[in-house]
């Protein structure tokens, strides 16, 4: 059914749950199994210096997230592709999957207030709406 699946990894253990989550299904489906974590700049950057601050603390970050991964991926004997690119996470997502041609894309919930959704949106609820393929939320 599913030949090739992406899952969103950011960190967080929702995230993290999605990947459990993805690589059981890769493993059913004998499909490949890509992660997408999206390094995001400062949309209006007083300095440069501010973008090099912001890209070294994300490299720190998305290294560890990118070992976890990996840990996860190897004990459950799976294989996976990770993918560090730099842009909007909705947009820069939504471009992978329609430029790689992935069937699914799993990603997490991130509960948040209803305040907070309406007045900056949910990635996750974008996602399901404007993604070209199947979309499993993973709760």
């Amino acid at each position: 059914m599913f030949k090739k699946i992406l899952t969103g990894i950011d960190g967080s253990e929702n995230a993290y749950k999605s990947l459990s989550e993805a690589i059981e299904l890769s493993k059913r489906y004998e499909a490949e199994l890509h992660t997408i974590t999206v390094e995001e700049v400062p949309q209006y950057p007083g300095t440069i210096g501010e973008i090099i601050e912001e890209k070294e603390a994300s490299n720190g970050k998305f290294a560890e997230v990118l070992k976890r991964t990996k840990e996860m991926a190897a004990e459950r004997s799976a294989t996976v592709k990770s993918h560090v690119i730099m842009g909007h996470e909705v947009k820069t997502i939504v471009e992978f999957i329609k430029a790689r041609n992935f069937d699914l894309l799993v990603i997490g919930f991130m509960g948040r207030s209803a305040l907070y959704e309406r007045i900056m949106g949910s990635t996750c609820q974008s996602l399901v709406r404007l993604a070209p393929c199947s979309v499993l939320v993973v709760k």
